[in-house]
């Protein structure tokens, strides 16, 4: 836990979690599978592109006992300036969003809490 002096005493905030890089995710795969390193991060690297030239053209990707990618689209809708105190019309867009699959999900539900991972 990470703690700091506040104005009113001590605050103390639970450190955030680190996430898998893909330098990380790139050593395990070749470590696991035994393929160079420079071989699995080509891989990777062809993967992330083709999932994003698959979005871009507005097609989904699915992924079975994995998830899918998916382009969700978003409504015009209207926002706020507080520092000006003005409306403004925040423009109808597209975003790329994942969404796990069942058995993806029940297997983080049901992962071991404490330390362990």
């Amino acid at each position: 836990m990470g703690c700091v002096i506040h104005w009113n005493g001590y605050l103390c905030r639970p450190k955030p979690k680190k996430g898998m890089t893909k330098a990380e995710l790139v050593s395990i795969i070749a470590k696991r599978t035994g393929v160079e390193r420079q071989v699995v991060l080509t891989t990777v690297e062809a993967f992330m592109e083709e999932v994003k030239v698959s979005l871009e053209k507005g097609e989904d990707v699915h992924l079975r006992g994995f998830g899918s990618f998916v382009v969700k689209h978003r409504a015009q809708k209207t926002g706020r300036i507080l520092a000006r105190n003005t409306t403004i019309i925040i423009p109808a867009h597209d975003v790329p969003a994942f969404k796990p699959a069942d058995t993806f999900v029940d297997k983080v539900k049901n992962r071991p809490r404490g330390g362990q991972q």
